[in-house]
């Protein structure tokens, strides 16, 4: 089996990107590159106040001109913002230059790893369960639009997960 050079991992805020991410590059002997990471890192904020001062829309702008850099970049494994693939321009990107797995979960396991998380702006609501629905709804047939490959993350360990993906992948 050879690995695609580039894998991208896309799906809601929760589902695992960072952690499979992560495990997966190691795997793999890639390296692992988090895009809201590079976000903070690069602008010196965290993104609940990129997101106080600059609104979704400022962020998304600072996220579209990160992925365009981050996905030029040559044996990564890259986990995306859960909203990433809101853009057209974005989806393109993704799908041209790389593997892209979508790894998904049901929204009662979303619910529970996001519980205690202040660094997701979406979700501070009276009801986080209803708006990861809301989003879910918008987003998730954009996932399964730029996803070469889907893997459920529900309450599976990051190694399990990793193991499925490649097992996936090999029979490609």
């Amino acid at each position: 089996m050879t690995p695609p050079e580039n894998i991208f991992l896309v799906g809601p805020m929760g589902a695992g990107k960072s952690t499979t991410g992560r495990q997966l590059a190691k795997t793999l002997s890639k390296q692992f590159v988090d895009s809201d990471r590079e976000i903070e890192v690069s602008t010196g904020a965290d993104i609940p106040l990129i997101f106080e001062l600059e609104g979704e829309e400022g962020f998304r702008k600072r996220e579209s001109a990160m992925l365009e850099k981050l996905t030029e970049q040559n044996d990564i494994v890259l986990a995306t913002g859960g909203g990433a693939v809101l853009s057209k321009e974005n989806r393109g990107i993704l799908m041209s230059r790389g593997f892209v797995i979508y790894l998904n979960a049901p929204v009662e396991y979303l619910v529970q790893r996001t519980a205690r998380d202040r660094n997701r702006p979406l979700l501070q609501t009276e009801d986080p369960e209803a708006r990861l629905i809301e989003l879910m709804e918008e987003r998730g047939p954009l996932y399964n639009q730029v996803a070469d490959l889907v893997v459920s993350t529900d309450s599976r360990s990051a190694r399990y997960v990793v193991k499925e993906i490649l097992r996936k992948i090999a029979a490609l």
